[in-house]
């Protein structure tokens, strides 16, 4: 599996992570942007919680997208 890590990965799997990544930057960076407003809502350790597993999903997302590889045409 881990040889897959170094293969090209398919277009539509870099999409994919590349999406991950971008909504979770987008929730990551607006938690942090909108930090005073959300204190009325959540706890601080709550905040801290929804921002950091915002960031680790959108990072382990990108990550795992890369051990997909292209399917190699065999002829026949």
């Amino acid at each position: 599996m881990m040889k897959h890590y170094w293969s090209p990965t398919p277009k539509k799997w870099r999409k994919l992570g590349d999406s991950l990544l971008a909504v979770a930057t987008i929730l990551a960076v607006g938690g942090i942007w909108q930090w005073d407003t959300l204190k009325d809502l959540f706890t601080v350790i709550e905040l801290r919680a929804i921002i950091g597993t915002s960031i680790a999903l959108g990072v382990v997302g990108k990550f795992l997208t890369n051990f997909f590889k292209e399917d190699e045409k065999t002829e026949e």
